[in-house]
């Protein structure tokens, strides 16, 4: 029975070269462009993350915090939930830093230290959001004996923007991508079963189950979908060997590669049953 669903499926694609072949050709393009817009939304999220990561909050403390209030202070800052780390500089260390950083030795003109003690606190990634931020921010001002909050990472804040409007804008080529897949699917199984309808009509008479006019339908659609990640799988493996010299990205690709293999070879076959069965649901043994 196998084999005449089989031969059916290949005598309807003889009957119906042109559709077939852009059926498989728009699902090929399709699969491809849910690939790419989902590799490109892991390097998005990727960059985010390390973006996120090196958002930072400098905390400057006032004169009057002594070596107890320090350690007090720090203490907290550590145990907020927002923290991911938080390092301490002293006054020493920030006079090393600015003549390390200016060449310039104040030393020589001040017989004092102007410049405060200071903490510098990673914010967590899940908290590296603007309305988190200023949440943060004010409620490090909160703090007893400390004198300034800077925040200096508007740059990575705004990149951070960049690449989340990037993803709503993958998220919608995505779907209409899916859309007209699933649109020209449809078309074309509707041209089958038309061109068709009069065949179907006769094996009705003759006492057809239902199962032997649907099914190779249904094989015609998902032998194109297979074809479709078969020429995906071709384009993905020479998209691979061009990127071999971007570490980064060849990373991610590595890591990732059993979701793109899933992507490739099962969304063709998805998009070709779910439209199929739709079709032919008014398929009918009544005559």
């Amino acid at each position: 029975m196998i084999l005449f669903y089989l031969s059916e499926a290949l005598r309807s694609i003889q009957s119906a070269k042109t559709s077939f072949i852009l059926t498989t050709i728009s699902l090929t393009i399709s699969v491809l462009l849910i690939l790419f817009s989902f590799i490109t939304l892991q390097v998005s999220d990727y960059y985010s993350s390390i973006l996120k990561s090196s958002i930072k909050i400098n905390i400057f403390l006032k004169e009057a915090a002594g070596e107890n209030d320090q350690k007090k202070i720090l203490s907290e800052l550590k145990n907020k939930i927002y923290s991911d780390s938080v390092e301490f500089i002293s006054k020493e260390m920030a006079a090393d830093k600015f003549i390390e950083e200016t060449g310039e030795d104040f030393k020589k003109i001040l017989d004092y230290n102007p410049l405060p003690a200071s903490f510098v606190l990673r914010v967590s990634e899940k908290y590296a959001y603007s309305d988190s931020l200023n949440a943060i921010i004010k409620d490090i001002q909160g703090i007893s004996l400390i004198d300034e909050v800077v925040f200096k990472e508007g740059f990575i804040y705004s990149l951070l923007n960049y690449l989340n409007k990037i993803k709503i804008y993958l998220f919608i080529v995505t779907m209409v991508v899916c859309l007209i897949a699933l649109y020209l699917v449809y078309a074309t199984v509707r041209l089958i079963v038309n061109s068709r309808m009069i065949e179907f009509e006769t094996m009705k008479l003759v006492g057809a189950k239902l199962s032997t006019i649907k099914i190779p339908v249904i094989l015609n659609g998902i032998i194109a979908s297979l074809l479709a990640g078969l020429f995906a799988f071709l384009g993905f493996t020479f998209l691979r060997t061009q990127i071999d010299s971007f570490v980064t990205l060849s990373r991610i690709m590595d890591v990732n590669i059993l979701s793109y293999f899933a992507i490739m070879f099962l969304t063709g076959p998805i998009l070709v049953l779910v439209v199929t069965i739709f079709t032919l649901r008014k398929v009918s043994l009544k005559i």
